[in-house]
């Protein structure tokens, strides 16, 4: 069976360029040539007018990521070896083939499946046959086709076809449709440079709607799946609409994509209008007489580098990027990292010093000015300036006698760690020593610091990249040997981005910082005659490392009379300047003073109480200024009259904690300085256990343990039955839960409280104690010892039960405290219980024989 194919009312040829005329024979003409074979076909125009026949079977050729049109001349290349197989034979018959787009382009053999059903009927106008083995062919679409059903898929596809026809009707909404599509096109046009001008203008002079929405579909850029809508689509009416949509879309791409391009040129054009511009006033400015900008910047830099004096490296690097500076142009990218190179180099104060201030009694003087005791850390700085002075005064005949040292240098600054707990006066002793010495002062606070860059800066090939802290403050202080406080050492936080205490490694190590090295500069800067001081609350947290680098002085808390002077000296005229009092409008006694520290603050040091005092100062210029009163002198009554209820005005709480059994009083260190806590043990039937409670670390877990152990094993020299512990349970627990304890120091009072439960004597009220004790017995030195007995002191005990191996320790205790107290040496757990544990008393013996439940004690 066979079909005709319509006719249209344009000829197919009118399509085919000019060099795809039909010849007027239907033979084959044949040229051979180095590069290949070429066969030219005709056609009958009579085949044309009449229209031809459709075989019901057709030779199905799969196209990959295109649509052939009706109408349309299209050419092709065919690679697979079934798709020559299939040309070969049709370009001996009667050329037509149905040509159907497949629906994955990345398919090189698509099967009957992979195939759209909706293709076109062709015919082979011209074939040429390359050297690579392809075949290229030009192709016109002729009619649109159905699949029916596929009949071979070897050695090429066939199937059987049914035309599809084509609905064509001629209305008012046909013919505005068209104009719009033709609209369209044209505006798409001139935004595609790359159509043929005779494409556009045969495309544009074609009346049938028809063969237009084909033509323009052929050769604009549509999406395979739209393309084969367009081919799909029965009504001419919805084929224009669906053209228009794919045109209007392709315009809004191409319409931004140009004006991009525009704005693109038109700032190329920008820029070179500039440089042309700057460069015709450069030669305005020769012609005046007048330095280029450029070139007087440079010679800026060139002159600072010459003043600056720095060493050889540095100055060599400097010159370096200085002639690279000047072969750039003023706009390029670098120019502006490259300079700020220069500057932060120019403006290090490479050579510029401060002359120390060697006179010892003027430093003497400015530290007793500025702070109160703190002897040690006015002697390690005295002894500092005297070494200096003397080194100097001396020079020349040392360096007659000196022995040249390849190795070790000398060293010219200090490295000094300052660890105590918060209010002591730390930081403010950094600024007093700069004063002490004429020196400048730079603070700079580590806390929180976790990147390693922010010590060592940030490469130049990063972005926005700034030298790090330590030469920031170098540049801001404007001095080669300044006082710097690195400030809170021990809170530095590690991530990873690195560990800015391994940085510091560098910086406080006197045998290599003078050759220390910023990632940004990347040229070594001498920092040894930088006096670096840090600060710390405690020491655990600061790497070994670092911490060996750093000479360490401890700074205590202080006493009640200590802190009674610091604020008559310091904190009240502070406080009364602060507040727009004058010195005789009001008087703080001693006693009123001392009511503050005792019942108002419980710290180490001094801040809480300027606190207090700034509280009471504001309360009394209230007074004044309502005119109640012209002057105040403050006593105890007035300080509890202002200041209402005291929030630690309860010293009489340790005579009440330890009025029965199981209590006793502990000694511990925290950073914040030194402090007590309360061990509590109680018994109830049970089977032996033991249970701590009160957020205990494991070291004070196992301290509990042992000193349970060790008095269980002494069981039957305290009186007790046989079978005591093991009808018994315990409990200890050491109060305020809330806060985290650990470490070994509680080891004796754990003793202490536990056997005070077994024998019912209680422990004496104003005895504290520290020590580690061992499971045999023994009592170990402890650290801490000077914060623990000011803690102790500043709660009104006069006793405290220490190791004997920590009695060196005392000579840090201040003299007026060693000789209010009393301080029993002990070395076994046994010396401790004879020291700390009452007599045997009535109220003892009620305990015991409360106790003696079931004969549970056994009685001599």
């Amino acid at each position: 069976m066979t079909a005709k194919l319509p006719t249209s009312k344009k000829k197919h040829r009118d399509t085919l360029p000019t060099d795809a005329a039909l010849s007027p024979t239907d033979d084959a003409d044949e040229t051979s040539s180095s590069t290949g074979t070429v066969l030219t076909f005709s056609t009958e125009p009579e085949d044309d007018e009449e229209g031809l026949e459709i075989p019901e079977e057709l030779p199905i050729l799969p196209l990959r990521g295109t649509v052939v049109y009706p109408h349309a001349a299209i050419p092709l290349t065919v690679g697979q070896p079934r798709s020559i197989r299939l040309v070969d034979e049709v370009a001996t018959t009667d050329r037509l083939v149905g040509l159907f787009a497949a629906k994955d382009p990345s398919l090189e053999t698509p099967g009957p499946d992979e195939i759209y059903t909706v293709g076109t009927l062709a015919q082979i106008h011209r074939l040429f046959r390359a050297p690579d083995g392809t075949i290229r062919l030009l192709v016109q679409g002729l009619a649109r086709l159905v699949i029916n059903e596929y009949t071979h898929t070897e050695p090429y596809l066939r199937a059987t076809v049914t035309p599809i026809p084509e609905s064509l009707e001629e209305s008012l909404e046909v013919e505005a449709l068209t104009r719009n599509v033709i609209d369209q096109f044209t505006r798409l046009s001139d935004l595609m440079p790359n159509l043929p001008t005779e494409l556009i203008s045969s495309a544009l002079n074609l009346d049938d709607p028809l063969q237009l929405v084909y033509t323009i579909a052929t050769y604009v850029r549509i999406d395979l799946e739209d393309q084969q809508r367009l081919l799909e689509i029965n009504q001419i009416d919805e084929k224009l609409r669906a053209l228009m949509g794919i045109l209007g879309k392709e315009l809004e791409v191409l319409e931004l994509g140009h004006k991009i391009q525009s704005e693109a040129q038109s700032e190329m054009e920008k820029v070179q209008r500039e440089y042309f511009l700057r460069e015709q006033l450069k030669a305005i400015q020769r012609e005046l007489g007048e330095g280029d900008e450029q070139i007087v910047e440079i010679e800026n830099f060139r002159e600072k580098i010459a003043r600056a004096n720095m060493p050889e490296e540095a100055e060599r690097e400097a010159l370096r990027e200085l002639d690279r500076l000047a072969k750039l142009p003023a706009a390029a990218a670098e120019y502006g990292v490259i300079r700020t190179y220069l500057d932060w180099m120019v403006n290090l104060p490479w050579d510029v010093r401060t002359e120390d201030n060697l006179d010892i009694s003027h430093a003497r003087g400015v530290l007793d000015e500025d702070h109160y005791d703190l002897e040690d850390v006015k002697e390690r700085i005295l002894e500092f300036l005297a070494v200096r002075k003397l080194r100097q005064e001396r020079a020349e005949q040392l360096n007659e006698s000196r022995v040249e040292d390849f190795v070790r240098r000398r060293r010219e600054g200090a490295i000094l760690c300052f660890v105590g707990p918060p209010g002591v006066g730390k930081t403010s002793l950094g600024a007093s020593i700069a004063r002490a010495m004429g020196r400048k002062f730079m603070r700079m606070s580590l806390g929180g610091v976790r990147d390693e860059a922010e010590i060592r800066g940030f490469r130049r090939t990063y972005v926005g990249a700034m030298p790090g802290r330590i030469i920031q403050a170098m540049r801001r202080v404007e001095s080669h040997n300044p006082a710097m406080m690195l400030d809170e050492i021990d809170k530095l936080g590690r991530d990873f981005r690195g560990d800015p205490a391994s940085a510091l490694l560098e910086v406080l190590d006197p045998e290599q910082n003078n050759e220390f090295r910023d990632h940004y500069l990347d040229v070594a800067f001498d920092l040894s005659e930088t006096i670096f001081i840090t600060t710390a609350n405690e020491l655990d947290p600061i790497p070994r490392p670092l911490l060996d680098r750093m000479e360490l002085i401890e700074l205590s808390g202080y006493t009640e009379q200590e802190k009674m002077h610091i604020a008559q000296q310091y904190l009240v005229p502070r406080q009364i300047e602060e507040n727009g009092l004058f010195p005789d409008e009001v008087k703080f006694s001693d006693e009123a003073l001392l009511a503050l520290i005792r019942d108002y603050t419980r710290e180490a040091g001094v801040r809480n109480l300027e606190r207090q005092i700034g509280k009471l100062a504001r309360k009394i210029v209230t007074r004044i200024a309502e005119g109640k009163q012209e002057q105040v002198s403050v006593t105890p009554s007035e300080v509890r009259e202002m200041l209402r209820h005291p929030p630690y005005g309860y010293r009489t709480e340790i005579h009440e904690r330890v009025k029965r059994p199981g209590v006793a009083t502990g000694l511990a260190w925290t950073p914040v300085g030194g402090d007590i806590l309360f061990i509590e043990a109680t018994q109830m039937d049970g089977k032996g256990s033991l249970q701590l409670t009160g957020h205990l670390g494991s070291v004070m877990q196992e301290s509990a343990r042992a000193a349970f152990s060790y008095l269980r094993s002494k069981g039957a020299e305290f009186g007790l039955a046989a079978g005591y512990f093991e009808k018994h349970d315990f409990h200890l627990h050491v109060p305020a839960g809330a806060i985290p304890k650990d470490g070994p120091s509680a080891g004796v009072a754990i003793a202490a409280a536990l056997s005070s439960l077994f024998t019912g004597r209680l422990t004496q009220q104003n005895v504290a104690m520290t020590g580690e004790i061992t499971l045999h017995g023994q009592v170990l030195p402890v650290g801490g010892i000077k914060d623990k007995v000011l803690a102790a002191h500043r709660l009104g005990l006069d006793t405290v039960i220490l190791p004997l191996r920590n009695e060196p320790e005392l000579e840090k205790v201040p003299e007026e405290v060693r000789e209010s107290m009393r301080f029993i040496m002990v070395k076994t757990i046994d010396d401790v219980l004879d020291a700390a544990l009452e007599t045997m008393s009535y109220d003892a013996k009620d305990h015991r024989q409360y106790l003696q439940h079931g004969n549970l004690f056994s009685h001599p």
